[in-house]
């Protein structure tokens, strides 16, 4: 969540200002420190939301100053271990002792923000793994026949232990959802665990799955939410469907997938096993805030709160007019857009009341404009798919400039999940890891 702090430490000076530079870029408060000394006294000063930490130090080691956190502190905040080549087996040794995850050296930049989102949003979440609301709970907000509709589904859902998709657009609240079966079901008191695929990264989620105290074995009796469920091999969907099978429901966790992908046009395009697609008893749908908007003004006073009460921001009014603003924009990036707005407009002002020229010019800023396209020749004389990975390849790099190389809103414009996104631009050659200019 933007506007958390964190604490980025690392003996590495590139690194240091690498990782700052990216995570400020997304809205975080960073601190960083070169030792353990250094930690210790910012950690001290102010209690950071999440800690980045290097394994190997000058003085004392990371996995010394993990376990003194652990074990000294009445809070501890989540940690990720950052670690080189040659140090895996180290990192997973410090998942044991306490890390929430490692991200390898030289750093992704998308493991890196995925891991960081994760592990912020496990700190914002009860043992059982739901989002807390002021009370502790987690909630969907909203009075709307929609919103109705999705908690009674989830009501009847959470009863069962049998497999359930959550199918949503991305920022609609599908992760609040998920979390929400897990802490209405039987199941509420065991540990509920929560995979993102892009965060693990497809060649370690066999591994990661199914490995030596792996999340299957580990949230066994408990629930096992998986983000992207259609990013997974087919080979690992196989197993997963195989396992499913071979377990009585009270030795496996009960599985909830989630996916802003048709399941079923990846079966019939063979990327996706239908075998495990059947093994999901119901599919709960979460509705896009377009087809709620009448939950703006709700969504507003909650968002305004949490972000006064748990971000220290100043409080504002939203008088009608700005609310009625709001409520009539198309929110492509749903609930977590409104959010960022909301969050915009708390921070840059200081005035107790929001006016409707500020939302306009928030609403703008979210939505950078498109600079005139380029002129292109349609390569009609190429096959199809070369034909098709040009035009593909002008697009992206043509909407990828229009946001300034900020992916999270590329993937907004474009329709993609993030996800997909980073691995179609991978395969067509465009550098999306350029800073923002």
């Amino acid at each position: 969540m933007t506007g958390s702090s964190i604490l980025v430490v690392d003996d590495e000076p590139d690194i240091r200002d690498l990782v700052r530079e990216i995570l400020e870029d997304e809205g975080y408060i960073v601190m960083v420190a070169a030792d353990a000394d250094t930690a210790r006294q910012k950690q001290q000063e102010s209690r950071p939301d999440l800690a980045l930490l290097d394994i190997w130090m000058p003085g004392t080691d990371g996995i010394t100053l993990l376990q003194e956190w652990q074990q000294q502190l009445d809070e501890p905040f989540p940690v990720i271990m950052m670690s080189g080549h040659g140090t895996i087996e180290t990192a997973v040794e410090a998942t044991r002792l306490g890390a929430y995850d490692f991200v390898e050296k030289p750093l992704s930049l998308t493991k890196l923000l995925l891991t960081v989102r994760g592990a912020l949003a496990q700190e914002a979440r009860p043992p059982g793994g739901a989002t807390r609301s002021a009370g502790g709970e987690p909630e969907l907000v909203g009075s709307s026949r929609s919103i109705a509709e999705l908690r009674e589904t989830i009501r009847r859902v959470a009863a069962s232990s049998s497999p359930v998709l959550v199918r949503g657009e991305s920022g609609s609240g599908r992760r609040t959802s998920a979390r929400l079966i897990h802490a209405g079901s039987a199941r509420a008191a065991q540990r509920a665990l929560e995979l993102d695929i892009g965060g693990v990264g497809v060649d370690h989620v066999d591994s990661a799955l199914f490995g030596r105290d792996g999340y299957w074995e580990r949230a066994a009796g408990g629930t096992l939410i998986i983000h992207d469920v259609a990013e997974l091999d087919l080979s690992v969907q196989a197993r997963l469907a195989r396992d499913l099978r071979a377990s009585t429901p009270a030795d496996q966790p009960r599985l909830i997938g989630v996916t802003g992908e048709s399941l079923e046009t990846l079966v019939d395009r063979g990327s996706f096993r239908g075998d495990l697609l059947h093994r999901f008893a119901v599919a709960v749908e979460v509705p896009p805030l377009l087809a709620h908007p009448e939950d703006v003004p709700d969504l507003i006073a909650h968002i305004v709160d949490r972000l006064v009460e748990h971000h220290g921001l100043p409080y504002r009014h939203f008088p009608v007019s700005a609310q009625n603003r709001l409520r009539h924009h198309l929110w492509p990036g749903n609930v977590a857009e409104l959010e960022a707005v909301i969050q915009k407009l708390l921070v840059l002002s200081e005035a107790p009341e929001v006016d409707v020229a500020e939302v306009d010019r928030a609403l703008a800023a979210s939505q950078p404009p498109v600079p005139p396209s380029t002129t292109m020749r349609l390569p009609l004389e190429l096959p199809l798919r070369e034909a098709r990975d040009a035009f593909e390849r002008a697009y992206l790099e043509h909407q990828l400039r229009a946001v300034g190389g900020r992916i999270g809103e590329l993937a907004q414009r474009v329709g993609m999940e993030r996800t997909h996104l980073y691995r179609k631009l991978k395969s067509l050659g465009i550098d999306y890891s350029r800073r923002r200019q």
